[in-house]
């Protein structure tokens, strides 16, 4: 199959506005209504409390509008068969590639995926070993997006994972920071709550390098909440970029 030239990049969101309406929109589709709810409720209190405190500045509400976003909508095993199987995917590829004209050859789909109920740990790393799938995994993919209500439930066999476990903790315990930072805003510890909201910034990667990730951002939001707890002007001074 040919690859054909790429298409023209999406425009980005300029405004808090449209940047929570698309996570809405988005979330929506990743669980439902009620989770884009909460998560639109979230930033809009975060919003209005930081507009009470410093009138004209955003940039807490932004951070947690990307922030929070992020961890609500962590990837896991509902959320890639949607993504393969929303249609999407097949209009990418349809988009990127074309039979080739001579042979008449079709595109092949093959899927390399470690299924935490079937992959085996690789001796050597310890990591789960991918195994290899044909194209029927489509249809698997469509029947288990169609089961994303069960995420987060008794009955999400892949929620019992310690990865799955650690991501929904994640959520919780970003609420709670929220609640914390909410409460203790003031002009001049603004910075500080700011930097608070934006560490999961720092949570990148999967499996061993997101946990190496999570354990350095952990430390550092660690030290920044005593800091803010702390409240002297000393622990709550910010310190200034590099020129």
């Amino acid at each position: 199959a040919e690859a054909k030239a790429p298409t023209q990049a999406r425009q980005l969101s300029q405004t808090l506005d449209e940047v929570v309406a698309r996570r809405v929109d988005f979330l929506t589709g990743y669980q439902d209504a009620a989770y884009a709810a909460h998560y639109r409720e979230l930033v809009e209190k975060v919003r209005a409390r930081e507009a009470g405190i410093l009138p004209g500045q955003s940039a807490l509400a932004e951070s947690v509008a990307r922030n929070l976003f992020k961890l609500m909508a962590y990837k896991d095993e509902y959320e890639v068969a949607r993504l393969y199987s929303d249609g999407a995917f097949r209009r990418q590829l349809a988009a990127t590639f074309e039979p080739d004209s001579a042979s008449g050859q079709k595109l092949r789909l093959e899927f390399h995926l470690a299924p935490p109920l079937l992959a085996k740990a690789d001796p050597n790393t310890g990591l789960p070993r991918k195994l290899s799938f044909g194209p029927w995994m489509m249809g698997a993919f469509g029947l288990l997006s169609k089961l994303k209500g069960l995420r987060g439930t008794a009955f999400d066999v892949f929620g019992y994972t310690q990865e799955r476990k650690t991501e929904r903790k994640l959520v919780a315990d970003y609420e709670a920071l929220l609640r914390e930072i909410l409460t203790k805003l003031a002009p001049e510890n603004h910075a500080l709550c700011v930097a608070l909201a934006a560490i999961p910034e720092k949570i990148r990667g999967f499996g061993h390098v997101k946990e190496r990730h999570l354990k350095q951002a952990k430390a550092e939001e660690a030290e920044l909440l005593v800091r803010l707890r702390d409240g002297s002007e000393a622990a709550l001074a910010m310190p200034k970029a590099a020129e």
